[in-house]
């Protein structure tokens, strides 16, 4: 690769990390410029570069946010943890399984994650009147953490949007708590993915490491926007990631 080739994908970086802060799908803007600056590069070896990045970016998302929004630690790490061994597991599958199969249900889960958001405005932007139990917490999150942390080691695009919406929905968080909430689980994510990708030999850890610094300024700067905006904001930005996300994977699958 080139010097542009490395601005390109520097940039690209920067940019989902300002995303994957505020809303996740970072992955569609990383992998994409990948694939187009290094052709013949495996797809194991670009999401091993990408999480590598990625789990910088969302470690200091975790850090910024920890910072001005409570966090139900004791229920966090453990699911951080649940989630790095389901990703680590989705990303062993990788070679197994077509996933060509998984793109047409993703983008059917994004489609109605975009109606539900739409047409129920008040998801997200205030609090639940009532708060959840704790098991139901813990119960939510747990599984959001299995499944969706599997999703993330064998494919990938959207993890942190389907969190944050996984737990507006069933929890009534308010988005900007939410978003904080699914750092925490996709920084677990990431870490597994990656180091199965590490210990397999696909990651190019020069280009992930730049790619890293790049992807954590980002963060910082969409993690402070998003607690400065607040949730109608996320809203918004929400609403803007999954129909580009969807417009992304049907040109992928049918174009």
């Amino acid at each position: 690769m080139n010097l542009a080739d490395w601005a390109a994908l520097v940039a690209a970086a920067t940019a989902a990390g300002w995303v994957d802060a505020v809303v996740g799908g970072g992955g569609l803007i990383v992998l994409p410029t990948l694939f187009l600056v290094a052709p013949g590069i495996a797809p194991q070896t670009a999401l091993g570069t990408n999480k590598l990045a990625a789990f910088a970016g969302t470690t200091a998302s975790v850090l910024t946010f920890a910072r001005k929004v409570p966090m139900q630690w004791r229920v966090l790490l453990p699911a951080a943890g649940i989630a790095a061994v389901a990703a680590a597991s989705g990303a062993a599958a990788v070679s197994l399984i077509d996933r060509d199969l998984f793109v047409p249900i993703v983008m059917v889960v994004l489609v109605s994650v975009a109606i539900v958001v739409t047409l129920r405005p008040s998801i997200g932007v205030t609090m639940a009147t009532h708060p959840p139990t704790r098991r139901k917490v813990v119960l939510v999150v747990a599984l959001a953490a299995g499944l969706i942390g599997f999703y993330d080691g064998l494919l990938g695009p959207g993890t942190g949007t389907f969190l944050i919406i996984t737990f507006a929905t069933l929890l009534g968080t308010e988005f900007v708590r939410a978003a904080g909430m699914a750092k925490v689980i996709n920084c677990g994510s990431n870490a597994g993915a990656l180091l199965f990708f590490g210990l397999t030999g696909h990651v190019m850890f020069a280009l992930g490491a730049t790619m890293a610094v790049a992807n954590i300024a980002g963060a910082i700067a969409g993690s402070r926007m998003a607690l400065s905006r607040g949730a109608e904001f996320v809203r918004v930005v929400l609403l803007v990631v999954v129909v580009a996300m969807v417009l992304r994977l049907g040109w992928q699958q049918f174009g």
